[in-house]
């Protein structure tokens, strides 16, 4: 939750509490025009099936055109499967995006921004290729190229061994890619191995950058975008399998690190460096089994996350629903359903915030997720929800979620009951145990509160966090209204 942590986010997180006075009793709002049925309205007519997402459509039906065939994977939003050209019996992967799951327009937004980006990128040996996109009541659909080779995270795992000199002609090749991305005004914002593909089964299958659904696009650095990036951490480089790693390469890594932009090298700078442009120079020696194990370690941490993310965003409380609400109402003094930039400023010096007008636009114009100039009640959702720190009380209850026999200790049953219900399998196994051996910082065999809670402020994808309870907001408020049982 580093990256989260700004002026802003200080001032939001104070938002809520500014609605209980000093005897510890909520205060009325001023203006309590805001009710569920008006919140219904502005959340509902995000997952109206009838509502079109997409632009520039064709209205072509994807079935008059496609064959849909056999299911190839499953994403957060869509499912892929494989599909057949009906004239020419080409094949092609199709994502399908669910209407009934773009619960936000957030989630809208993402799916636009998807499509365009992938159709602005130029078609290259390293990118999936687009094909085109469909939308019906029921779904979005994104046909593009098929890749048949399988994850780059799958084939590092089935290799007997890791080499740096293997290392340094992937990396190569995904600085490539960046640096057409960075040429075209796209930052990826996902790279990770789940993300690239083989083109083919042969070993000498190019690899593909695929999903750009976090992907943006983006203008001249902000004050306020450079301060987000600057973010403290450090990497242990004498931990396995660093020792075993040329000084060529941990310097470049550290290169690549700097957490101050200006001395961070660039694209192009990595690209002409030593251990990328002669990667036949680098060490074959085998990195071990704890790159494999590191890499398997990592996916689950990150389900360890999400599934803490989703107990805590289960537990938000209708006061916390009620109070975003109120805000909203108090802030909206001409009743038009929406906030302007003086509305806000406003607002906020109500609440005991005086903010610089320049601090009122960035913050505004973060928010404002359809360029209008003012922010909707989905908007401030957006906002309020994205600049709030996770609480104490959360992590405790997520804590207790997980402690099944409340022994005050998360144990190794537990967290296997936790992550291996879908996936139980003997490399799955270990990697519990590397997951339990970096938490449990005392080495007692089992993940204490306190290191529960350090666990999740290192490394916090903030962007994820915000997604989380954003949707958990929308689908309480639904729920509240009776639409959505």
């Amino acid at each position: 939750m580093g990256s989260c942590i700004s002026t802003q986010a200080k001032l939001i997180d104070s938002l809520s509490k500014r609605y209980y006075d000093r005897s510890g009793t909520k205060g009325k709002p001023k203006h309590a025009r805001f009710d569920h049925s008006e919140s219904r309205k502005s959340v509902s007519k995000c997952v109206s099936s009838t509502r079109k997402v997409l632009k520039n459509q064709s209205g072509k039906n994807i079935f008059d055109l496609y064959e849909i065939g056999k299911k190839l994977g499953i994403g957060e939003f869509g499912i892929t499967h494989q599909c057949f050209d009906l004239e020419t019996g080409e094949a092609f992967a199709c994502k399908k995006i669910a209407k009934a799951k773009l619960r936000t327009e957030v989630d809208l937004e993402d799916v636009r921004r998807e499509v365009e980006i992938m159709r602005h990128l130029p078609k290259h040996p390293n990118i999936v290729t687009f094909r085109e996109a469909f939308e019906d009541k029921e779904a979005i659909y994104l046909v593009m190229e098929l890749c048949r080779g399988g994850e780059l995270f799958d084939r590092i795992l089935a290799k007997g061994h890791y080499s740096e000199r293997a290392a340094a002609t992937i990396i190569k090749t995904i600085l490539e890619i960046v640096k057409v991305c960075h040429e075209h005004g796209v930052i990826h914002r996902d790279l990770k191995p789940e993300n690239f593909l083989f083109a083919d089964e042969s070993e000498s299958a190019p690899i593909k950058a695929i999903d750009f659904g976090l992907s943006i696009f983006y203008e001249s650095e902000t004050e306020e975008g450079i301060a987000h990036a600057i973010i403290k951490g450090e990497i242990d480089f004498k931990r396995d399998p660093w020792p075993k790693v040329s000084g060529e390469a941990m310097e470049l890594v550290k290169s690549m690190l700097r957490p101050n932009p200006y001395n961070r090298m660039t694209i192009q700078e990595i690209l002409e460096h030593p251990w990328i442009q002669n990667p036949k120079h680098c060490p074959n020696v085998n990195l071990g089994e704890n790159v494999r194990s590191r890499i398997k370690q990592f996916s689950l941490m990150s389900k360890f996350k999400k599934k803490v993310l989703r107990v805590v965003a289960d537990n938000l409380s209708e006061d916390q629903t009620d109070s975003i609400i109120q805000m909203f109402n108090m802030m909206d003094t001409d009743e038009n359903g929406h906030l302007s930039f003086e509305e806000l400023r406003d607002g906020l010096a109500k609440i005991g915030h005086s903010i610089d007008d320049p601090d009122v636009q960035v913050l505004l114009e973060s928010a404002d997720v359809d360029g209008s100039g003012t922010l909707s009640y989905d908007e401030f959702i957006t906002m309020a929800v994205h600049l709030k720190r996770i609480s104490n009380d959360q992590l405790s209850q997520a804590f207790q979620y997980f402690d099944k026999n409340q022994s005050g200790y998360i144990e190794v049953e537990e967290l296997k009951e936790a992550l291996l219900q879908d996936d139980p399998g003997p490399s799955n196994e270990q990697s519990i145990k590397d997951i339990m051996l970096d938490v449990d910082e005392d080495k007692d065999d089992r993940i204490s509160y306190q290191e529960f809670k350090a666990m999740m402020l290192s490394g916090m994808d903030c962007r994820q966090y915000s997604r989380v309870l954003l949707n958990a907001v929308s689908i309480k408020i639904l729920r509240k209204s009776g639409q959505l049982r």
